[in-house]
Parts: structure tokens; C-alpha cells; sequence
């Protein structure tokens, strides 16, 4: 991919090191990783399990803050911004679509969807999650609980609610690590082609080879060192 193509970064981290401290003793899991992801760009992060991958994802999406270095979020350096600034800039820019879904119970599919658009006072909630609903193939899933949805329903009301408020950046960690293959590949067809439709920055953690191929850039997460794949 052009990198020249693209527009300025949404992402910028520098430096950025992550240590844990055990009784065992310290815990290097990365050291100084620097990563650009442009505006608009899709990208995936590949690299064996317990390589850092969902804690990399964690603080390039401001959910952590990293031992050393600064990440920076649509020029906004996360390091200058307390536990609410950070959590109002997730809530205005990032989704974020996880393995386990992470729907609501009680609520329908509907609701689950509808739920972000209140919060961030969205003019007709209703009328947007339906509709979003409706993008992913579920109109007729609306008054369904998420225990009368299969995975691969679920995972499309996860979607829908990622993409109902039209994040600039949205965060995918396994996104069909629990599905079946042809219901995964719909899923993925869906994500990329939403995405495509938004704009919206993709960042994708995944073992997933064909699903990481779709991405325009590739990095792998090795021995706590970052490199193009």
C-alpha cells in the first residue's frame, strides 16, 4: 500500500514499551514500538498468542497506558488526558468488536444497538440502529435477545453497534475467533465492506491469515519487536 495515499495519521505511537512486575520478577512483553496507522487505513496485527497482541490493542486504543513512550489518537496524546478525557475520546472516535461479543442480555438486538446512539445523544436512535441492523442482514432480528441469536447473528448486532455511531477508528480483536468458517467469512465481508462505506480506520488482531491478507498492511508482533509482514 502507498502510504503517500493515505491521509494524515489517526494513530501515532512512539517509543511505547510494556512491562508487568510478578513475583517471579519483571516482565518485558514489548520495548520501544513505534507504528503510524493512517487515516482510512486497514491494518492487521498478526503474531502467536501471548506475543502482546489484545495488550498492544489496548493502548493504541487509549484502555492502557503503556510503561514508557506516548501514544497519540487523532493528534490527541493520550498521556495529557485523565481517566475521563480518555474515556469521552473513545467514546466520540473508537468502536470496538470483540471475540466474545459482549452484548447486553437483557436487551434485544435492537436495543444493544440503540443503546451508543443514546448515549452520545444521537438525534433518532431508533431509526439508526434499525438501520444498521438492517446493513448487517437483521432486520428481522430486531426483538430477538442475544440468547436467540446464533454466533454469527451476535457477532452482527456487534457489528451494527460498532458501527451505528460512525467511529473514525474501530478496533476488532478476533472478530471471528468463535465462529464457524463460511459464517466468518460473511462476517468479514460485511466488516470490510462497512468499512469501506465509512472510512473508518480499521485495526484488526487476528490469527486469521486469509483475514489479515484482506487488511492493506500487515504487522507482525514477534519477541516484543514489531515488524511489516
Amino acid at each position: 500500500m502507498d502510504q503517500s495515499t493515505l491521509s494524515p495519521a489517526m494513530i501515532e505511537a512512539r517509543a511505547i514499551s510494556k512491562h508487568f512486575n510478578t513475583e517471579a520478577g519483571r516482565v518485558d512483553l514489548f520495548t520501544d514500538l513505534d507504528v503510524t496507522i493512517a487515516r482510512g487505513e486497514s491494518l492487521a496485527v498478526i503474531g502467536r498468542s501471548g506475543a502482546g497482541k489484545s495488550t498492544l490493542l489496548s493502548l493504541l486504543a487509549g484502555l492502557d497506558t503503556p510503561s514508557s513512550g506516548r501514544v497519540s489518537i487523532d493528534g490527541q496524546a493520550i498521556e495529557t488526558l485523565d481517566d475521563r478525557q480518555r474515556a469521552e475520546l473513545r467514546a466520540r472516535k473508537i468502536s470496538f468488536i470483540f471475540q466474545s461479543f459482549h452484548l447486553l442480555p437483557e436487551l434485544t438486538a435492537l436495543d444493544n444497538v440503540r443503546l451508543p446512539l443514546e448515549i452520545r445523544g444521537a438525534a433518532d436512535p431508533e431509526r439508526d440502529a434499525r438501520h444498521w441492523l438492517s446493513e448487517v442482514g437483521l432486520a428481522d432480528r430486531t426483538d430477538h435477545y442475544p440468547a436467540q441469536l446464533s454466533g454469527g447473528e451476535q457477532q452482527r448486532v456487534a457489528i451494527a453497534r460498532a458501527f451505528a455511531t460512525r467511529p473514525g477508528l474501530l478496533f476488532a480483536d478476533e472478530p471471528t475467533g468463535n465462529l464457524d468458517e463460511d459464517t466468518g467469512a460473511h462476517i468479514i465481508d460485511q466488516l470490510f465492506r462497512l468499512n469501506a462505506q465509512e472510512g473508518t480506520t480499521l485495526i484488526l488482531i487476528t490469527h486469521d491469515a486469509e483475514l489479515a491478507a484482506r487488511c492493506q498492511r500487515r504487522l507482525r508482533l514477534h519477541n516484543g519487536t514489531l515488524t511489516e509482514a
